[in-house]
């Protein structure tokens, strides 16, 4: 009979390593919160039992707050799981142990496995596991996931594990007394008493499950006396009652000795996240990471080696002949090898120009993730954020939104508000331009020095001036930031390597079928007279901009794919049909303009019709006033 073991802990802690390692089956192993967006299953056989692993998106308490954390719970509460796994992290030991103290009052089967081991020795931290073991009546294991220390004795306790009675950790005696009350209400339910404290600590979900029930009336009369025999708030009463506990525990298991000496990448945490040094430190990152690797190397060197070498020298002119040869119908050859043909232009542009963009850019973002940088950024900018009704999490789907947009969205998830992800939501597809955007805009405002400084300060006046508008028009408080700091290490090149081709995969296999679809509308509209007279209709707008009236295509296409309107922007260059003032209002118009209709489905899937179809019209009014003042600005600045 097949087991089925359920991984869970904060983000960060290292639960996607172990579950690598359980399963052989690798899922993108970061080194920020967040990556965990969906859950993953995989199997392994221990003790030569099957079993289903799934590794589940960070969590840090059983009252859900994000929507990562509300399916970690759903699958907790209601998958029934032989075994649950709690990674948590050595070094913060009593921070995280009230979770541990709430999966035993859930009355889950339980191991905890305190990763990060390594660290917590480095430290001078000693932790005594089997003190701890017998203290909470659970199998605790300690591990370093990623020096593979530790386990092969946690496959072997998985292995043995046979399911133990509970033995709850009680707490006050009004506060007991007030938990069997609410467990009185609810009758004769699965986990009763969990779910009496997540009623008594003002669970909004656990509240709106027992709303239209009978026993919800008693139910609240508990609560009610509950709280006035407090007389403070009964959510702060039980947190500070849980963290007691679990300080008494660490401290009766933790021993500090000395601490190792002060190493380099030690240094290197303390400069990246104070302001002073840290600020240089991300203008480094990014002049080094984005506009060096990936402007220039990839939107550069191989971009116009794969197009020039590659397409323009072999397969064009074999495509070419291929279609003049075998197929007898004009409007055949054009769909295929024309101006907008299949092959010649949607195909050349995804492998040309985009992939190679695409691919330099997931290789520096993976670079960032496996040594520990980007949660340091997250503090570096959280003050910013702030200005804009965030937090610095919100550096996660940001940073990740100069790969791609629509895998953006969906990590805005991990931001605990509705506001919050709205917000996100609305800057993303606003003012953060994706890889192949930022890769093909570096690469012809290069020759202009100037014109690239123009255009980011356009950009970034933009996303400041919309952020701090819509934090101070949408009603809400933002929520109180927190990050796991993970150590900062040397990146692993076989984990880098792999989690950019498994993005790169991704990336391709979504955009081809995209790039196809709008060359072939792009075809017909040709041949139909249709697309000359929406050109036609857009030469105002084009002539208000300062744009010649085929730059109307970039912005017509840029919907299907704005990496695609990006690489028509860069042929048009490449032909020399753009000034240097026109390609600056061109590159702030494409960067501002509405997000492509993947990232726009996505934004219907995440925050409703209503929300996308608004949030476009807004963004189309923004980009084109921002193109119009660039247009007036331009001959003044460049």
């Amino acid at each position: 009979m097949q087991r089925r073991i359920i991984l869970v802990g904060s983000p960060n802690v290292g639960k996607s390593v172990i579950f690598n390692n359980l399963t052989g089956k690798y899922v993108n192993v970061s080194n920020y919160p967040g990556t965990t967006v969906e859950v993953a299953r995989g199997f392994a056989r221990l003790g030569g039992v099957p079993c289903e692993i799934v590794d589940t998106p960070g969590i840090y308490s059983l009252a859900p707050i994000t929507d990562e954390e509300r399916v970690t719970r759903r699958l907790l509460l209601g998958e029934a799981p032989d075994l649950v796994v709690h990674v948590a992290d050595a070094r913060n030991l009593a921070r995280l142990l009230p979770f541990t103290l709430a999966l035993i009052d859930a009355g889950l089967p339980l191991v905890l496995v305190l990763n990060l081991c390594d660290e917590a020795a480095a430290a001078g931290m000693t932790i005594d596991t089997g003190r701890l073991a017998g203290l909470l009546g659970i199998p605790v294991v300690a591990t370093a996931a990623v020096k593979k220390i530790g386990l092969d004795r946690l496959r072997a306790t998985l292995a043995a594990y046979r399911p133990q009675p509970a033995r709850p950790f009680l707490l006050s005696p009004p506060m007991e007394e007030a938990a069997a009350a609410v467990a009185a209400a609810l009758g004769d339910r699965p986990a009763r008493r969990i779910l009496a404290l997540l009623l008594l600590a003002g669970d909004r979900d656990s509240h709106a499950l027992f709303k239209g029930d009978s026993a919800y009336p008693a139910i609240r009369a508990a609560i009610a006396r509950a709280a006035d025999s407090a007389g403070q708030s009964l959510a702060q009463a039980l947190a500070a009652e849980r963290q007691a506990q679990a300080d008494r525990l660490a401290a009766a298991v933790t021993s500090y000795g000395r601490a190792r000496r002060r190493t380099v990448a030690d240094t290197l945490d303390r400069l990246a996240r104070q302001p002073l040094t840290g600020i240089p430190i991300l203008v480094l990152v990014l002049y080094l990471g984005l506009y060096k690797f990936v402007g220039g190397f990839g939107a550069g060197f191989l971009v116009d080696y794969i197009d020039e070498n590659v397409f323009a020298r072999l397969i064009t002119p074999a495509v070419d002949a291929a279609c003049r040869r075998w197929l007898p119908w004009e409007w055949l050859q054009s769909l295929i090898a024309g101006d907008y043909g299949l092959l010649t232009l949607g195909l050349r542009y995804a492998v040309a120009i985009i992939l190679p963009i695409v691919g330099t850019f997931f290789i520096a973002f993976a670079l960032l993730e496996d040594c520990g940088y980007l949660p340091r950024l997250a503090m570096l900018v959280d003050r910013l954020f702030k200005q804009f009704g965030l937090n610095g999490r919100a550096v996660i789907p940001v940073t990740l939104g100069l790969g791609c947009g629509t895998m953006a969205v969906f990590v805005v998830r991990t931001l605990e508000t509705a506001r919050e992800r709205l917000i996100a939501t609305f800057l993303l597809a606003l003012a953060i331009p994706c890889s192949a955007q930022l890769g093909v805009v570096l690469a012809i405002l290069a020759g202009h020095g100037r014109a690239v400084l123009v255009w980011a300060a356009f950009v970034l006046a933009v996303f400041v001036l919309a952020g701090w508008l819509t934090a101070r028009l949408l009603p809400g408080e933002r929520s109180p930031f927190y990050i796991e700091l993970p150590p900062l290490r040397l990146p692993a090149p076989g984990n880098v390597l792999h989690k950019a081709y498994t993005r790169m995969v991704w990336y391709f296999v979504e955009i081809i079928p995209i790039f196809l679809l709008a060359s072939f509308l792009l075809w017909f509209g040709d041949r139909s007279g249709l697309l000359a007279y929406i050109i036609n209709a857009m030469q105002p707008l084009m002539a208000a901009l300062g744009l010649p009236a085929a730059a109307a295509e970039i912005f017509l296409v840029g919907f299907f794919r704005r990496d695609y309107g990006a690489a028509g922007l860069y042929a048009m260059a490449a032909a020399g049909l753009l000034s240097p003032s026109q390609l600056l209002v061109a590159a702030v118009a494409l960067t501002l303009f509405v997000p492509c209709i993947a990232q726009f489905l996505v934004i219907v899937k995440e925050r409703g019709a209503l929300a996308a179809v608004v949030m476009t019209a807004t963004i189309a009014a923004v980009a084109f006033a921002a193109g119009w003042l660039a247009n007036m600005l331009a001959p003044l600045l460049i």
